[in-house]
């Protein structure tokens, strides 16, 4: 289980690095496997590029080496793109997570050019990000296929389409180091039974140890345990982007004190109805972090 950290803010909008440093310490010590940084969960678009190096730097070395760190680097313009590939200082950044071009909606020969640009700038193992529900393209399984095929430093792909017939066409035709990752908590129980590697996290945030023991208990065939924890997070993982995300995850933590529940704009919180579901959850589940 991966985790996409969210990005703690005070009541003013600054960075809550504090929050952010106690995140980081209860992901390494609860069994989370490795930390995805300014993805969709961090609220990335609206940090600034100064903001996004400084929380990535103070990431790496809060981790310090504890855990592996997989950093967000995507756009809609591959050129601005590939020259990051190629000037950024990736030091403690183990891989990088590239979202499909958004706004843009290419075609799938211009999402496979788009991703061989950046497989060949990258000096570091590249994990595609499919999420059409952000993006509006999905990237076909012939796509994907073809990518993972051709380029050897292309380890991963993130599928959040939804799509299981899409999904399960990658797993059944892929390289065999070719890695398919959940993008999606509600459904990672159903996908690994068919043969995804795990899963990048949003609940995870939240619930690391929990929903890391789901994990790893579903890639150990021990189906009927994992399957129990599944279903146990049910409602929780409807609550969670019932009102878009991060707002849901950020509620969840705002109720067990770990941050004040703040987005910046055009997010908003959840509203008093849903964080009051959240809460009333929460503390039926009972669950101990």
């Amino acid at each position: 289980m991966g985790v996409a950290l969210i990005t703690p803010f005070k009541n003013d909008e600054s960075i809550d690095y504090d929050a952010l440093a106690r995140l980081v310490e209860l992901q390494i010590k609860s069994g989370t496997d490795y930390l995805v940084v300014c993805g969709t969960t961090a609220e990335t678009p609206t940090l600034t590029e100064l903001e996004k190096e400084d929380v990535t730097r103070f990431v790496v070395q809060s981790a310090v080496g504890r855990l592996p760190i997989v950093l967000g680097v995507g756009g809609n313009n591959t050129k601005e793109v590939v020259e990051r590939l190629k000037t950024s200082d990736f030091k403690g950044i183990d891989a990088i997570l590239s979202v499909t071009p958004y706004y843009n909606k290419p075609s799938q020969e211009g999402l496979y050019q788009h991703y061989a640009a950046i497989a060949k700038a990258s000096p570091l193992p590249v994990i595609l990000y499919n999420v059409p529900g952000r993006t509006g393209v999905n990237m076909a399984g012939e796509t994907t296929l073809r990518l993972a095929k051709e380029f050897k430093n292309i380890c991963a792909i993130k599928e959040a389409s939804g799509n299981f017939t899409q999904i399960d066409e990658i797993i059944k035709n892929k390289p065999a180091d070719f890695m398919v990752i959940s993008g999606d908590d509600g459904i990672t129980f159903p996908l690994i039974t068919l043969g995804a590697k795990g899963v990048i996290s949003v609940i995870g945030n939240a619930f690391p140890r929990e929903f890391s023991r789901m994990v790893r208990l579903a890639l150990q065939g021990d189906y009927f345990s994992a399957r129990q924890i599944h279903h146990h997070f049910n409602e929780l993982n409807q609550l969670l982007f019932v009102e878009g995300n991060p707002a849901g995850v950020k509620s969840m933590l705002a109720v067990m004190g770990f941050i004040d529940n703040k987005l910046r704009l055009p997010l908003v919180p959840n509203t008093i109805k849903t964080y009051e579901k959240i809460r009333i959850v929460l503390n039926e589940l009972n669950i101990k972090c």
